[in-house]
């Protein structure tokens, strides 16, 4: 035992993390790294076998931290060290923290990409540092041979020996496992490698994995079921990364478009709850083998797993009636974080994997706002920040350290591409970017799949391969906000008619005008009743975020993070021409992709991030919307463009916003019967002739 260190012992600084102290020299860097709760793995239990302990030492003079660093600081590799480097191999200036020992002041590097014997990182799809601290740890032991003379059962011997080197006491074991036991620890002459599962400290931990001899990868997933599309990451438990990312549409939309309607669904059908459970359990199931296939992974060594969905995902996913959700007072049927047994819902892992949800915030505000929350961290804020994760229920979270306040606002689908007239989702063939010339009204565009705009030389050849097949969500923000901005439809949101003189683009279409975006097949348009759905939506999603500012006292937020796959997509300043959010220096406007996602992988990598929203989300306020007197004030001054009242100075400063301009529908009718009067006089005279 090392003894208690004291000013003149080594001082060891750990990075990225910063935590210090000074130890024994001698003491083994992995266990100086443990006493301070540095997260570095180790699965041979000091036996130089894993790897996977691997630190690097920084050398130098860090005057900041008062430290001289030096490869002398540190012992020399020993026979366990070379004989690893010698038999698989270690990077130049890696050291093995469990063989190498302190001799002097240290500033040691924990990699955050060491992958030992693991597969290939297809693809990181989220570019931040997270500190480790996985509920699952997989320790490997030597277990002590039966012996008549002491009598007892190989599960307790091993049981003993995880106490004895590893620490782990008043261990249990998944029932599973037990007539397993035997097999396992004499396939490899009694070595074997256990994955040991404990979520909260007060808890017992659980053998939930045996194998023979050293195991060296374990694999978690961290899944975002949204109303739309379902998306997750396979993450090495060991080394943090991400080893792959797919998505996939949620079936249920088969059922209903909106949550809603699927409520309505489980409603007027007896087995609609059940058809819709195993509909996305399903696509779960599918989507795991879809990223274990990319990531070159065996699903069955996926031993924990953790979900964010709103609420009616949430339900629905873990087989709960979401009927109360559909009507006041929206009542969850749980709302804290709970943990199960992956096999028992179905989802095809580890046979021991455990699975755990986010808890919901409230009614309409899920688990998914919570990973966002935790993922952004408002609550850690000192200005005031406003995070909207866009969907076909919108959630908004608006606060800092002192208050944080939420509420959900039903924008429906027609940010996704539905009730548009040329909407569809976003995929290949979709027109993503538009631009209006203000003086010609002619358009260009960008397409998903090709580089080109559709004003550059080549573009219809490079279109071929997938055509130009209707208009995304970030799109339609984008072309209703250019219409606005070129004139072509009033703050009010009217098609100008009188522009049909100026440009062909302009189209009668009944008693209202459309725009025409692409005179190709399929002919691609806006109509009127597209922007009215866009104004609809919009003006929801910004009179939940305006009560909110109410409710904190505030006129203005410092900070807006879009969140969400579509608010990824979303061009900031085409947001606030078009009043999705309110005034705010485009600098600190942006878009922070899965947010929900990147809550559940902190929360799968580090089991501290699951106290942290766990408690975080009791603090958080709930607003309902349609129980505020003024909501619906609020909402038709929404329903202009930016807003009908509120002023929006930093916008002016980056963007020129068009004069005023009043067009009602009655007059675009007025402008449209003439044109209607005068073609009709042409085919007489035709006829005549």
């Amino acid at each position: 035992m090392n003894s208690p260190a004291n000013i003149t012992d080594p001082l060891v600084l750990f990075m990225p993390s910063g935590k210090r102290g000074r130890f024994p020299v001698g003491t083994p860097v992995l266990d100086a790294a443990r006493q301070l709760g540095v997260y570095v793995e180790s699965v041979c239990g000091g036996r130089a076998t894993c790897g996977r302990c691997q630190i690097e030492v920084q050398e130098g003079n860090f005057a900041k931290h008062k430290i001289v660093s030096s490869l002398d600081h540190i012992s020399p590799k020993g026979p366990k060290e070379e004989r690893y480097e010698r038999v698989r191999g270690l990077p130049e200036g890696r050291r093995l923290s469990c063989s190498a020992t302190i001799q002097g002041d240290l500033v040691v590097d924990v990699p955050q990409d060491t992958v030992i014997n693991a597969q290939v990182v297809r693809k990181a799809a989220v570019e931040r540092h997270i500190d480790r601290n996985p509920a699952v740890q997989l320790c490997y032991v030597e277990v002590d041979e039966p012996d008549m003379h002491k009598p007892l059962g190989d599960l307790d011997r091993l049981k003993l020996v995880l106490e004895k080197d590893w620490g782990w006491k008043d261990l249990l074991i998944a029932p599973h496992l037990i007539p397993q036991v035997q097999g396992i620890l004499r396939k490899e002459n009694w070595g074997v490698t256990v994955a040991i599962h404990r979520d909260m400290d007060s808890s017992r931990p659980f053998i939930i994995g045996m194998w023979p001899g050293l195991k060296n990868e374990a694999y978690g997933i961290a899944c975002d079921i949204g109303s739309t599309t379902i998306a997750m990451h396979l993450v090495s438990l060991l080394s943090g990364r991400i080893v792959a990312s797919s998505g996939t549409s949620n079936p249920q939309i088969r059922f209903g478009e909106d949550l809603m309607s699927r409520v309505s669904y489980v409603m007027m059908n007896p087995d609609g709850r059940e058809a819709m459970t195993k509909a996305v359990r399903e696509a779960v199931n599918t989507l795991i083998g879809k990223v274990c296939d990319e990531g070159g992974v065996n699903r069955h060594d996926i031993l924990d797993a953790v979900f964010v969905a709103n609420p009616i995902m949430h339900h629905l996913f873990l087989g709960i009636d979401p009927t109360e959700l559909g009507q006041a007072p929206f009542a969850l049927a749980v709302s804290s974080s709970l943990q199960y047994w992956a096999h028992d819902l179905g989802i095809d892992i580890n046979r021991g994997a455990r699975l755990y949800t986010l808890p919901c915030i409230a009614g309409h505000v899920g688990a998914d706002a919570a990973g966002a929350a935790l993922s952004e961290g408002p609550y850690r804020q000192d200005r005031m920040m406003l995070l909207v994760d866009v969907g076909t229920n919108a959630e908004i979270i608006l606060g800092n350290r002192q208050r944080v306040v939420a509420a959900s606002s039903p924008t429906g689908p027609a940010f996704e591409g539905a009730e548009i007239s040329s909407g569809q989702r976003a995929a290949p063939g979709a027109i993503e970017r538009v631009r209006i010339d203000p003086d010609t009204l002619e358009p260009k565009y960008r397409v998903i799949g090709v580089d080109k705009w559709s004003d550059e030389e080549g573009f219809e050849e490079a279109a071929k391969a997938t055509g130009v097949t209707g208009i995304c969500g970030s799109a339609i923000i984008e072309v209703v906000a250019e219409m606005y901005l070129s004139g072509i439809i009033s703050e009010d949101g009217v098609v100008d008619g009188a522009l049909a003189a100026k440009s062909p683009r302009i189209m009668q279409n009944g008693r209202t005008f459309s725009y025409l975006l692409r005179d190709g097949e399929p002919r691609i348009t806006v109509t009127q009743n597209d922007v009215r759905a866009i104004q609809l939506a919009k003006a929801a999603l910004y009179a939940g975020v305006k009560l909110l500012m109410e409710k904190q006292g505030v006129e203005h937020v410092d900070l807006i993070r879009f969140a969400g796959a579509f608010g990824s997509f979303i061009d900031p300043k085409y947001a606030m021409v078009l009043g999705l959010i309110p005034d705010c220096d485009l600098a600190e406007v942006k878009a922070v992709g899965n947010a929900s996602g990147t809550g559940a992988l902190m929360a799968l990598l580090n089991r501290d991030h699951r106290r942290e929203i766990e408690d975080e989300v009791h603090r958080i306020e709930k607003i309902e919307t349609a129980l505020e007197p003024h909501f619906q004030q609020i909402f038709i001054d929404a329903m202009a463009l930016p807003n009908k009242v509120d002023p929006f100075p930093k916008l002016a400063e980056a963007v020129k916003l068009p004069p005023r301009k009043v067009v009602s529908e009655e007059d675009a009718a007025s402008d449209a019967a003439p044109r209607r009067r005068s073609r009709e006089e042409r085919a007489a005279r035709r006829g005549r002739t």
